[in-house]
């Protein structure tokens, strides 16, 4: 594992090497954020399992995925697809056939990983840069398209926040709305509570947004009172869940890229 920070907060990240055994086929192996600790209150984030154990599919911390759109190469039968940030999967047995190198560089308050995958017929340039700045964690990617198809991006971070022991969850800029439901309930000072104590399994549910703002986010946090957050995209799609131990919001974003275009996002999160 690789540590950054400053003196009010340590970033943990996997080294995506050396930490391997710690990766499948669903988070970005560059650039997890696998635990930020205050330094005077201890870890901040959590995971549907943590802190008893870890398994690959739920995680902790602070991952961020690709793998809601595989890419499969065009008129060829076969499981095999390239996942960005992990590399070549087998998708029916929901392994990594061989994961994609990257090229790090640590800083005292920041790192950076670079790949290229050239795999099925593609050719796909990404960064993912983790940096703090006071006590700001910033996530940023890019994405360039060095092939010669067109080139689907579907990304979400997947922030792990400790349960609060109120009802009191989040709340959006965005105007989000959703039908009555056993899990959830949109109060009138705008924030989503949960109905009842938290339980494993927990509920999942895609709110309704819109205005077309970039997003900005207040999350409750027993340690801190509140962690807020701000995109510089407006999510495609923005699904809440949470468990007994853990509650999260993802939001979704999505592009297309024709050969040679790039993209790039940010998302900052405020302790």
């Amino acid at each position: 594992m690789f540590t950054i920070g400053n003196n009010l907060l340590t970033v943990t990240l996997l080294d995506p090497v050396k930490d391997r055994d710690r990766f499948g086929t669903r988070y970005c192996t560059g650039g997890y954020i696998f635990q930020i600790a205050d330094s005077e209150k201890g870890d901040l984030m959590s995971g549907p399992t943590f802190p008893e154990s870890f398994n690959v599919f739920d995680g902790q911390g602070i991952p961020d995925a690709f793998n809601q759109v595989p890419l499969l190469p065009r008129g060829k039968a076969g499981s095999e697809a390239l996942i960005l940030g992990i590399g070549l999967c087998d998708l029916a047995q929901d392994r990594v056939v061989e994961f994609c190198g990257w090229e790090t560089t640590l800083q005292t308050d920041r790192a950076e990983f670079r790949t290229t995958h050239r795999t099925l017929g593609f050719e796909v340039d990404l960064v993912r840069r983790v940096s703090v700045l006071g006590r700001t964690v910033r996530s940023w990617t890019s994405v360039t398209n060095r092939g010669e198809s067109f080139l689907p991006v579907c990304w979400f971070p997947h922030p792990f926040f400790p349960q609060p022991s109120g009802t009191e969850l989040c709340a959006f800029n965005l105007p989000v709305s959703f039908p009555a439901n056993p899990g959830y309930r949109l109060n009138e000072n705008n924030f989503i509570h949960r109905n009842g104590p938290p339980v494993t399994p927990g509920p999942f549910l895609a709110l309704d947004h819109g205005n077309g703002s970039l997003l900005a986010v207040l999350q409750r946090h027993d340690l801190l009172g509140l962690v807020g957050a701000r995109c510089d995209y407006v999510p495609a799609a923005f699904p809440i869940w949470g468990n007994a131990r853990t509650f999260s919001w993802e939001p979704y974003f999505e592009r297309s890229l024709f050969p040679g275009q790039s993209t790039s996002w940010t998302i900052d999160y405020d302790f």
